[in-house]
């Protein structure tokens, strides 16, 4: 399917992954979802990754809005990192507005926190929503319906993962091991590979 796959600018992307933390795996044995993680990506090749979770990785405490990086951070701790790549496809206003809200998210990230107790609130079904605050898949669903991309007749605060694998408007693209998607830089793949045996070694 990636050999087919038409790298265009009017795409925008959902990335689901499942790292395998301590607190991913206990989202994952109450769910029974095979991917606990969503990330708004405005292109195949992951450069331009939006998310709520962890700012540092050693510290799942401090959380709010993120730029993320498949090659550093979080994603680069877990190497087995299992995923899920969504395609939608979009018109150019709709596109242009999703570029506008992840501006505005930018431009006060500071304003924004990690929405917790809004996780307790998907598992029993009721709209926990809190001023500036988002949980991943919530994040994802609020950007794509303040673009114009209403998918859901629900709060996105009661949107998960999950939903968005089972929704008939994405396109999977790709599923497997994070690493091996073919259209990640594999330089920068193979560097990140040394550092790890390095690592090992050291230890």
């Amino acid at each position: 399917m990636i050999d087919t796959m038409i790298r265009s600018n009017k795409d925008l992307y959902v990335l689901l992954t499942h790292t395998g933390t301590l607190f991913t795996t206990l989202i994952k044995n109450v769910t029974s979802a095979p991917y606990n993680h969503a990330s708004l990506a405005m292109d195949a090749e992951l450069n331009q990754l939006f998310s709520f979770g962890r700012k540092k990785p050693t510290n799942p405490l401090s959380a709010g809005f993120v730029e993320e990086d498949v090659y550093e951070g979080t994603f680069s701790r877990y190497p087995n990192t299992r995923c899920a790549l969504l395609r939608l496809r979009v018109s150019d206003e709709q596109r242009d507005e999703a570029w506008r809200t992840i501006r505005s998210f930018q431009q006060n990230r500071d304003s924004y926190r990690y929405n917790l107790i809004g996780l307790f609130g998907v598992m029993v079904n009721y709209d926990l929503r809190r001023k500036n605050a988002f949980f991943c898949s919530q994040f994802v669903a609020e950007a794509l319906n303040r673009s114009g991309l209403s998918l859901w007749n629900r709060s996105s605060a009661l949107v998960t993962p999950d939903d968005f694998l089972r929704h008939e408007s994405f396109e999977l693209v790709y599923e497997g091991n994070l690493y091996d998607y073919p259209l990640l830089d594999s330089n920068r793949v193979r560097g990140m590979g040394r550092e790890l045996a390095m690592a090992s070694t050291a230890s």
